[in-house]
């Protein structure tokens, strides 16, 4: 008899770690990787928080705020208007918001040019509210890696979805209140879901979007959904300032102790606390969302090294490979100067935009009467007036020309409420001997001190 061989011994698991070729939220097998970055400390912690809180107040208080007796900032759909720090636009001032768009995102693609994805790290709403809120939720519950053995029983798990739930509602209810003003949201809330079906399908849809997202989808989001995140390999430049490893001064890895070794001791922590999942070691990644944890992560165990901080760092790629930064380049004049043209032609347009709209236009129908046994031609208008005073005003409407004309105005003093609209029909008569082809209607639009004058081409025969 043969003597039975031993089995081979099973080669131990390594653990994975991220690289360059995959998606480390994503496992081989095609199922999900839960993320759990371990809490970190440092400056740029201290100053995400300053800056979150500050963030999440003016989201929260904006709406309550009154300027001229309506929200600093209301969107309101049924009426098609909407008002901006005390100013009242409607529908007909929406071509002024391109440059305002335009601007804003323009601002992003300029400060990705100068610093990479340093909105996404610390103004994103993504951002703030999954490290500012749901994390640290999850933190104290589950422990400070969310992956304590110790804490996982069912009625942690269904403790923390519910908190997760609430705060969802929470938001959602906050974000509803840009759109219906806070004295009635209290009654809309109180109310029976039928009486305000809209807003209660809004308020229930938009939880249902910020539950998924934050409890379940969470740094994907920035990975798969986010466009902005998809141009960032577009956008950057040599010169583009960003979370960088200094490879120069930390390769090769090994013992704090070795005198051969570079600066990293491999000690994963950068890894641990990277909310992407992703090697900051690797280069450059777009994944990368420049949020910092893993430089303060790798200056506290720098500090206990002693070895100095910043061989992770906020840098350019040139600087780290050839020592020197430029900040100023074509790219970002460009950028700068394109932004600053839409930021002046918003202002200039919103500064010189009237308080009210008077639009003159034309009757349906024949475009002009003649009235043989009278001996005049008249001509029939309405004119479209729209009050965006933020309080009811009159409305004076007077005729200029044609000089000797008859003005026919069955209302010529208009009373109309905030945003309120209305369409005033009028009628000119002018002699038939008097009439010569071309002549121009002209009638002024009074408001308070402000005037305004609309005028259109009086039709008559030939």
């Amino acid at each position: 008899m043969t003597e039975a061989k031993p089995a081979p011994k099973k080669k131990a698991q390594t653990k994975r770690r991220p690289d360059l070729d995959s998606m480390y939220c994503i496992n081989e097998d095609g199922s999900r990787n839960m993320i759990h970055p371990a809490d970190v400390r440092g400056r740029f912690q201290v100053r995400k928080k300053v800056l979150w809180a500050l963030l999440v107040a003016i989201y929260v208080l904006l709406p309550w705020i009154q300027i001229g007796g309506h929200p600093a900032i209301l969107v309101d759909l049924p009426k098609r208007h909407f008002y901006l720090f005390g100013s009242v636009f409607n529908a007909s001032d929406f071509y002024m918001f391109f440059f305002f768009v335009a601007g804003f995102g323009l601002s992003l693609i300029l400060m990705s040019a100068l610093f990479g994805r340093i909105w996404c790290g610390y103004g994103c709403p993504q951002t703030v509210f999954m490290e500012g809120f749901f994390r640290r939720i999850e933190r104290w519950i589950d422990g400070p890696s969310g992956k304590n053995k110790k804490h996982k029983s069912p009625f942690r798990a269904i403790f923390k979805q519910i908190i997760f739930l609430g705060l969802s509602l929470l938001i959602a209810h906050v974000f509803l209140s840009y759109f219906i003003p806070v004295k009635e949201l209290r009654h809309v809330l109180l109310s029976s879901p039928s009486e305000h079906w809209t807003a209660f399908l809004f308020v229930m849809a938009f939880t249902a979007i910020i539950y998924g997202d934050f409890a379940r989808f969470r740094e994907q989001t920035c990975l798969i959904l986010c466009p902005y995140g998809r141009l960032q390999s577009v956008l950057y430049d040599p010169d583009t300032v960003n979370v960088q490893y200094d490879y120069k001064r930390g390769e090769p890895r090994g013992h704090y102790r070795d005198a051969e070794a570079g600066d990293c001791i491999d000690c994963y922590r950068c890894v641990a606390v990277c909310p992407t999942g992703i090697d900051i070691r690797n280069g450059v990644q777009m994944e990368c969302i420049g949020c910092a944890n893993c430089i303060d992560a790798c200056d506290e165990v720098m500090d206990k090294a002693r070895r100095p901080e910043g061989l992770i760092r906020y840098a350019s790629q040139r600087e780290v490979e050839e020592g020197k930064a430029r900040f100023w380049r074509p790219r970002v004049f460009l950028y700068t100067a394109i932004f600053v043209a839409l930021i002046l032609g918003f202002v200039f347009l919103a500064l010189n935009r009237k308080d009210f709209n008077a639009r003159l236009l034309r009757l349906q129908g024949f475009p002009y009467v003649l009235d043989r046994d009278r001996g005049i031609v008249r001509n029939g208008f309405r004119i479209h007036l729209v009050n965006k005073l933020g309080h009811e005003e009159h409305f004076r409407l007077t005729g200029l020309e044609p000089r000797g004309a008859n003005f026919v105005i069955p209302d010529n003093d208009v009373l109309l409420k905030n945003t309120e609209s209305r369409n005033v029909t009028l009628f000119v008569e002018v002699s038939r001997k008097d009439y010569k082809p071309g002549m121009i209607f002209r009638m002024k639009v009074q408001v308070g001190k402000e005037t305004t004058i609309v005028e259109a081409r009086f039709l008559g025969p030939n």
